[in-house]
């Protein structure tokens, strides 16, 4: 069995929202070790070594030894459970190992050969990866790293699958083991991209707010309004701009113009008189 971290950890008595907060103050995580046909025990661990741990991706799917007291235990991580906001770690979940129990573990994909890949290099298309870690089954002793994805021989619009990689001896692939053949990868025609509007596109897409297009001077139409158009909202009964006082005016011009009717009259009598 491959140990590749080591982790010190103590055992916790208090358990409970409150003794998990005292203990994230105090620099230390909450974890929870089970399995291995043995009671749960709670554990507390560094958080600042904990951080650097979990900075490497091996760590994940790596066998750990705990060392609690004098005492050692393997075990596999489980869960993290971080802060949504904080680089946090709020609590860990572990799992006893045992050399002769099988065990399940996530671990990642290492693709290669996506350069010169015919349907890369020759075709213009490119590679998707579909899944990027995949669940497997083995006993601690067997357990490998990582599973190599070899994608140099497909052609554009080809993938492959679960059922065509290449796993370790006494290694199975938990989804293919329940029937799901799963896409791994696949190489495909790049998307077209759809070209952007113009600006001047973008302005002519665009109406001008409450206004009906009508051209200038259209015969019976009104100005600034489409022929037949309804008013806009708040314009029926609303005089326009510079109405107030038109009357007034008309008025005005009305009392001028009979003044002169008047005066005129006048004129007309005195010179009949002197006639």
């Amino acid at each position: 069995m491959k140990i590749s971290f080591e982790l010190g950890a103590e055992f916790r008595d208090d358990q409970g929202k409150g003794a998990s907060r005292r203990l994230r103050r105090e620099g230390k995580v909450p974890a929870i070790l089970y399995g291995g046909h043995r009671d749960p025990r709670a554990l507390s661990l560094s958080h600042q070594k904990l951080l650097i741990a979990l900075d490497n991706s091996r760590f994940y799917s790596s066998i750990l030894s705990l060392k609690v007291g004098d005492q050692v235990q393997t075990a596999i991580l489980k869960d993290v459970q971080r802060h949504p906001a904080k680089n946090q770690i709020l609590h860990l979940d572990l799992q006893r190992v045992l050399e002769n129990e099988a065990i399940r573990i996530r671990i990642p994909l290492h693709f290669k050969g996506e350069a010169i890949a015919p349907g890369v290099k020759t075709q213009g298309g490119i590679v998707s990866h579909q899944k990027t870690e995949v669940d497997i089954s083995c006993l601690p002793k067997d357990l490998p790293e990582f599973i190599e994805v070899d994608v140099s021989g497909l052609n554009l619009n080809q993938s492959l699958h679960l059922s065509d990689l290449k796993v370790p001896e006494g290694v199975t692939l938990v989804e293919l083991a329940h029937g799901r053949d799963s896409t791994v990868a696949s190489v495909h025609a790049p998307r077209a991209e759809e070209p952007e509007p113009t600006a001047v596109a973008a302005e002519g897409a665009v109406p001008v707010e409450g206004v009906a297009a009508a051209a200038p001077g259209a015969p019976g139409a009104a100005p600034g309004a489409a022929p037949g158009a309804a008013p806009a909202a708040g314009a029926a009964g609303a005089p326009a701009p510079g109405a107030k006082g038109a009357a007034p005016a008309a008025k005005g011009a009305d009392a001028g113009a009979a003044k002169g009717a008047d005066a005129g009259k006048k004129d007309a009598g005195k010179d009949k008189g002197k006639k």
